[in-house]
């Protein structure tokens, strides 16, 4: 993990001397903002997965994304340009009365039901990978980005760095309180280590909507339902 930390904060790095040097020159296309950062706000639709499933789900799914950017502007039509970079997204999805034991030792992934059982208030999967994505953009008025319309496609790769279910208040079937016990558990065994997603966002200046869809499932073969993530949302980006 501080090795990803390490990569990740070097890329930074390198990107702030990058504008440090677009700045200094005179040039209208490498002083063209290029959406540097981006940060993403979305929900989570899992599709693929059984009623059983999708029905013990509870409230919004969140996941939260950042990425750092790097822009490559065409000199023949500077309303265009290729990016890429890296970043972080992650994924909460919530459950009630619900189980996703992902230690344990079986073949499948159980998914238990927990209504006669005792369970916790709270309880969410969450995931997170780094990434890199890459995207083809356009820009309508590249030397006034802030008031322009945006869109772009892509791709992104990401490799899992975190699986793990948090459940906080445990309960008995009847719903009263047995203990503010709070269990977190890690493990990636039963999921995909790498991620391959396809990336679409629409937008002006520096708001847009966003979604990526998993291409690959989300579970290795054969332990799970053929799970596949669409997170749609909002991305604000800039710089």
């Amino acid at each position: 993990m501080k090795k990803l930390v390490l990569v990740f904060t070097a890329f930074v790095a390198a990107l702030a001397v990058s504008a440090q040097d677009k700045k200094n020159t005179k040039s209208d296309i490498l002083n063209r903002a290029g959406d540097h950062i981006m940060i993403q706000l979305g929900t989570d639709i899992w599709t693929g997965v059984p009623d059983s499933i999708n029905d013990r789900r509870t409230g919004l799914a969140r996941g939260a994304n950042v990425y750092v950017m790097k822009d490559k502007v065409f000199k023949t039509d500077k309303r265009f340009s290729v990016a890429f970079g890296v970043g972080v997204s992650s994924s909460n999805v919530y459950f009630k009365n619900y189980k996703v034991d992902i230690t344990s030792t079986a073949t499948k992934l159980p998914f238990v039901n927990l209504d006669s059982s005792n369970r916790f208030k709270k309880y969410k999967l969450t995931t997170a990978f780094l990434e890199v994505p890459l995207e083809f953009r356009f820009t309508n008025n590249p030397d006034n980005a802030a008031k322009s319309v945006k869109a772009a496609v892509g791709v992104k790769v990401g490799t899992a760095i975190n699986v793990h279910t948090k459940g906080k208040t445990l309960q008995n079937k009847t719903g009263g309180t047995v203990s503010n016990y709070v269990e977190k558990l890690n493990d990636k065994s039963f999921f995909n280590g790498t991620r391959l997603s396809v990336t679409g966002r629409v937008g002006y200046g520096n708001f847009s909507l966003f979604a990526s869809y998993q291409i690959n499932n989300l579970l290795k073969d054969g332990v799970g339902p053929d799970i596949k993530p669409l997170q749609v949302g909002l991305c604000i980006s800039g710089l």
